[in-house]
């Protein structure tokens, strides 16, 4: 008879769970969204570039800099947005200009 009710089998779990419980998460979700977007918003630079895209922008750019070589890497840039350009190398906004 202890075992049976030391079991926890023997008990539900649903009714542990409050019912207020989903309505109590949505106002945190919704700031965990707002939160998301702020972390996301970027002021929009006039210089051309790769976007930031959470970070995932300067991990691209410097990889294609570590596997093309720099100056394959610059023609690349120059070829897709043109003589000025904005990317990121090891993490620092680096600028190339070329003519």
């Amino acid at each position: 008879m202890v075992l049976e009710n030391l079991n926890p089998m023997h008990y539900n779990i649903t009714s542990l769970v409050p019912n207020a419980m989903p309505v109590a998460t949505v106002p945190i979700v919704i700031f965990m969204c707002f939160l998301f977007l702020l972390w996301n918003h970027e002021e929009t630079s006039s210089i051309p570039g790769p976007g930031y895209c959470m970070g995932i922008g300067p991990l691209i750019s410097h990889g294609r800099f570590l596997w093309m070589g720099v100056g394959n890497a610059c023609n690349y840039y120059n070829k897709t947005y043109g003589e000025f350009v904005r990317v990121w190398i090891s993490g620092e906004e680096t600028f190339i200009i070329s003519k």
